[in-house]
């Protein structure tokens, strides 16, 4: 009897050039279903640009993970973004499925680079861009990227 189902291997996925997620920041490909074939993650890299922020979204149906590893950042989160919370390099951040979000660098120098794993294993796909939760969070906040 022949099998129909593909073999699954390890592999190594080499760092790649960055691309521009719909959030607004820079993302470096690292494990999703495009590079390893991976059916239920995706892991990059995340690096937020001294002073910038993210556009607000949310992720459809798909948990978030994040280590950060350098720099320090802020997140509003919530259905209005009215709740707020800070991280710095070697805090792990959980964000839950479906929950709105906008993170944003606060310092002027540096960048935050962090670590992600998400339950997608499409990176992009389960992004939903939240523009009119955008204005909530600019006076006193990090500027947009």
């Amino acid at each position: 009897m022949t099998s129909t189902m593909t073999t699954q291997t390890c592999r190594v996925i080499r760092g790649a050039e960055p691309f521009r997620g719909k959030q607004g920041l820079d993302y470096f490909t690292g494990i999703s279903a495009e590079s390893a074939g991976a059916s239920g993650i995706c892991m990059h890299m995340v690096t937020i640009p001294p002073g910038s922020r993210a556009n607000a979204h949310l992720h459809e149906d798909h948990e978030t993970a994040i280590y950060v590893v350098s720099g320090e950042a802020e997140m509003w989160f919530g259905e209005n973004l009215e709740e707020h919370l800070t991280m710095s390099a070697g805090d792990y951040l959980y964000i839950p499925a479906g929950v709105p979000h906008l993170p944003a660098n606060p310092h002027p120098t540096e960048p935050c680079v962090g670590i992600l794993a998400r339950t997608d294993p499409n990176e992009q796909e389960s992004v939903v861009l939240r523009p009119d939760l955008d204005a909530l969070r600019l006076p006193g906040s990090a500027h947009r990227a």
